[in-house]
């Protein structure tokens, strides 16, 4: 015998069982229970509605300040004067937000919203910084991006020389360190495979002719406590071939050369193999430089 639920039935249908009728369009009722079939209904899923990323647009300021012209409280001065355009527009609205594919131009001068990164590497042996050389021992294997933009070092190193490599996406930057007339300080220490002779030490202080070019440094030094093979030069050329050359015009061959300085820059708490990212008061001392 099935259980009762206790309630009896009555010839009356309970409200909440009441079916739900209504008028179709010809003023017929129907059960919502029991539809008609609509010959105009889909039977396929509808297609997902495309929601647009926040990466397809960006603010304009962030923009602006992403170029690495100035900060972004800065940029918003600038856009309220009138100093950005946008696709040939001169914008001045707070807010206003711009495609990544939007031409935009600040002073006279079209910018990229591409985050500037400055990466410092303390370069091992047997690396190349060749960027045709995209092999496993490319310096650019040993560092990663914090946000995937895509690095160049400042300047060449060759393969046996270690220490001190920036790297970065700024071109300003990469040109200021790379010209013949950049005025920035890097220290370099020298192992030769002989003692260095005090008048050579002196021919190099006083500057050589090499191939017809002359050739200046700041400084050169024994290494205090070292033998007299080790040797510290300063000078503002980037390119170590020059140090070199400097010492092979003098008949000593380099066994090792390593940039312990570079702007400013030093390896401490680097050890060889490592980078880091540079802090914002490094970058600025950079930019000062």
């Amino acid at each position: 015998m099935r259980k009762s639920s206790g309630a009896k039935r009555s010839g009356k249908v309970s409200e909440s069982k009441k079916p739900d009728f209504k008028k179709n369009e010809s003023g017929k009722s129907f059960s919502s229970g029991n539809k008609p079939a609509n010959k105009f209904a889909r039977t396929d899923k509808p297609k997902p509605v495309k929601i647009k990323s926040d990466k397809d647009e960006i603010r304009l300021n962030k923009y602006v300040a992403n170029s690495g012209v100035c900060s972004r409280r800065d940029a918003d001065i600038y856009i309220q004067s009138g100093n950005v355009k946008v696709n040939g527009v001169v914008v001045t609205e707070m807010g206003h937000k711009v495609k990544l594919t939007d031409v935009v131009n600040f002073d006279g001068v079209n910018i990229t919203p591409e985050k500037k990164e400055y990466i410092l590497l303390n370069k091992p042996k047997n690396f190349s910084t060749d960027k045709n050389d995209q092999g496993a021992n490319n310096v650019l294997q040993l560092i990663k991006s914090p946000s995937n933009v895509k690095l160049e070092p400042v300047g060449r190193m060759d393969k046996t020389t270690t220490g001190l490599l920036l790297f970065t996406n700024d071109p300003d930057m990469v040109r200021k360190f790379t010209t013949p007339n950049q005025r920035s300080s890097k220290i370099y220490q020298v192992s030769l495979d002989k003692n260095l002779k005090y008048e050579d030490l002196e021919k190099i202080q006083n500057g050589l002719t090499i191939e017809g070019h002359r050739v200046y440094v700041e400084e050169v030094t024994y290494i205090e406590g070292e033998a007299k093979s080790e040797i510290g030069v300063k000078m503002k050329t980037s390119n170590v071939k020059v140090v070199r050359n400097i010492f092979e015009h003098l008949k000593y061959n380099v066994i090792k050369l390593d940039r312990v300085v570079f702007a400013g820059l030093t390896k401490k708490n680097l050890p060889r193999g490592n980078w880091r990212v540079l802090t914002e008061q490094e970058v600025v001392n950079l930019k000062n430089n």
